[in-house]
């Protein structure tokens, strides 16, 4: 493994550039007389491509800080949609909150168990047990009730 090297200048000009926003990959390159082959050659270098991909992870977390922080107000604005008096806005709202709560909800539903481990000392009921007396129970339910009026 070789070591990494520090970048040069023009190799962080270029980054900055890039993340600036300003300009695109092919208006930086020329602004700073960098060939498209020589910028591709800086990629099979470990240090400017690891340093590219830090700045692509630190813009992705603060994209995704941005809209954590948006999505209250964007859901409050979206349920607020939902009684406008235009029916297609309404519709489309309604529309965005399903599918935006598709898209937050788990993907998988956690795993229930089917039967609670029985307590020690306790017998273990069977399903069919367990429904018995609970019918038993629904039934003797209203008889207290009666009794207390």
């Amino acid at each position: 493994m070789s070591k990494s090297k520090s970048l040069s200048k023009r190799q962080l000009a270029v980054l900055e550039d890039l993340f600036a926003g300003e300009l695109d990959e092919p208006e930086v390159l020329e602004k700073h007389g960098v060939h498209p082959h020589h910028f591709e050659q800086w990629f099979a270098e470990g240090s400017f491509r690891q340093q590219f991909e830090r700045r692509i992870a630190r813009a992705h977390r603060e994209s995704r800080l941005i809209l954590a922080r948006c999505a209250p107000l964007a859901a409050a604005k979206l349920v607020a949609l939902t009684d406008c008096e235009k029916e297609e806005t309404a519709r489309k709202a309604c529309l965005d909150i399903i599918a935006l709560q598709s898209s937050t909800s788990p993907r998988t539903l956690p795993e229930v168990p089917t039967a609670t481990p029985p307590k020690e000392g306790l017998p273990a009921l069977s399903p069919e047990t367990a429904s018995r007396l609970l019918a038993a129970l629904a039934k003797e339910q209203p008889k207290a009730d009666e009794a207390g009026n």
